[in-house]
């Protein structure tokens, strides 16, 4: 999260007791330089929203949706102007329980409604949403983003048949589940395991300097769709269109589809069907990328063969420094993941997130230890979901 962020908090907390939201948000505007949107105000670090309220009790408007949409990749802060404090919450899409008014008509393609100081939760994953977490908090909302969000929202806010399923698990599944563990330890120490190291390698190899100018797009989510798309496509001409768009680009965002696959690379062996999703980390950056659903990867571990492997590109401003394969179950990674069970549809079994300085100390200092016992631990845990 960029520094300015962290100014406009202290400025705004030197202002407590002001008791005007006009007074405090011309204030702000003048001393920062932003731009006013009507009710929000913005940089290109962050957007803010100023209510005025008597007491605590937060149930003013405080944004339509479709005003949310065009700021939701910067941190969004709600700034709520009481007698005695001026208080602070992150906003973002990830942060809302529902949407309040006017929202009957709300669907994933016809965005409506206004979300209220009430619509915003006070604590995220055991975080509170308060200044001091704002980091991690945003952290998470990156990887998640507007387009993931809209679906819950939706189903939160009208009360529909939830999105997504639970995957239902047999005997004979849990059982080829509960092996995972041991056919990843099995895989990593196999003539296989390099032969797709090498083979992901080689891709990378072919695009590098794509990926270079890639990394400078900020947006975390089509930085890394674009890059992962680059490295697993079967097509030549396809991917070398795409690899010069990015490099044209210098940084711009380029719309593009990708699917929503448990992996973006899939390569079935004699012995093994594996997964590999491809993950890029800016190293100077503090972020927590995506993992995976748990349903899905739970139905893809019930087959007898299955591997779920990560390869984790390792970036700094100008060059790849490492690239690593690892398995879902290597210690430090399984230890860090991170569960959003309170983000999914009441449906599902939830998202799951790493924390980014793990990835950081993998990619420098690559090993593939699997603790089995643990591993089918965490396992029981998410089917337990």
């Amino acid at each position: 999260m960029n520094r300015a962020v962290f100014e406009l908090i202290d400025y705004i907390r030197a202002h407590d007791g002001i008791a005007n939201k006009a007074t405090l948000s011309k204030q702000t505007q003048q001393k920062f330089a932003l731009i006013k949107d009507r009710s929000v105000y913005y940089s290109s670090h962050y957007a803010i929203r100023f209510s005025s309220t008597r007491s605590n009790s937060f149930s003013n408007t405080v944004v339509a949706l479709s005003t949310l949409q065009k700021y939701d990749e910067l941190p969004f802060i709600a700034c709520q102007v009481t007698p005695a404090k001026n208080n602070l919450y992150l906003a973002n899409t990830t942060f809302l329980r529902k949407i309040s008014h006017s929202s009957q008509d709300l669907r994933v393609d016809n965005i409506k409604g206004s979300i209220n100081g009430s619509d915003i939760v006070r604590t995220f994953n055991d975080l509170p949403n308060e200044p001091e977490y704002f980091e991690d908090l945003f952290n998470i909302h990156a990887a998640i983003g507007f387009s993931e969000n809209l679906p819950r929202l939706v189903e939160a806010t009208n009360n529909i048949v939830p999105f997504g399923s639970k995957f239902s698990i047999s005997d004979i599944a849990l059982e080829a589940i509960l092996n995972a563990p041991s056919r990843a330890s099995e895989f990593i120490q196999s003539s296989e395991y390099s032969r797709l190291k090498s083979d992901l390698d080689s891709r990378v190899s072919r695009v590098t300097d794509a990926i270079v100018a890639a990394s400078l797009i900020e947006n975390v989510n089509v930085r890394g769709r674009l890059i992962e798309s680059m490295i697993t496509s079967e097509d030549e001409e396809s991917t070398k269109k795409l690899v010069d768009a990015v490099i044209r680009s210098n940084g711009e965002i380029l719309k593009f589809r990708t699917s929503n696959e448990l992996g973006d690379y899939t390569r079935v062996f004699d012995e093994f069907e594996t997964a590999t999703d491809v993950k890029t980390k800016i190293m100077v950056l503090n972020s927590n990328p995506k993992a995976y659903n748990i349903d899905k990867l739970l139905e893809f571990l019930s087959k007898d063969k299955s591997v779920f492997m990560f390869y984790f590109i390792g970036i700094e401003p100008d060059k790849i420094i490492n690239q690593v394969l690892v398995s879902m179950f290597q210690e430090d990674l399984m230890n860090s993941t991170i569960i959003l069970r309170h983000w999914a549809g009441r449906n599902t079994r939830g998202v799951t997130q790493f924390q980014g300085s793990t990835l950081n100390k993998l990619i420098l200092s690559p090993n593939n230890y699997v603790n089995r016992p643990a591993s089918r631990d965490f396992l029981q845990k998410l089917i337990r979901l």
